[in-house]
């Protein structure tokens, strides 16, 4: 299944894009569209590890199955003052 990854912040810097599509096996999880992504994007391999996932507008931990069609939505750490 394809997943469109919309990104935002330093990851759309990185990977040179507002959104990447991403396959993952049908019944895939967070944690399996981030490593996918590592893979796709290695740009964005270095903060993966940091990002927080929302999957249809919800945070998302790594064990979250994906639906089909999912909105994915992949949230860089943020900083600042």
């Amino acid at each position: 299944m394809i997943v469109r990854v919309q990104l935002f912040a330093v990851a759309r810097q990185l990977a040179g894009s507002d959104a990447v599509d991403v396959e993952v096996s049908n019944g895939g999880t967070v944690g399996e569209l981030r490593a996918a992504l590592g893979r796709q994007a290695p740009a964005l391999a270095p903060l993966l590890r940091q990002m927080v996932f929302a999957v249809n507008a919800d945070y998302a931990s790594d064990a979250t199955i994906l639906p089909p069609q999912a909105e994915v939505a992949c949230i860089p750490p943020v900083s600042g003052g």
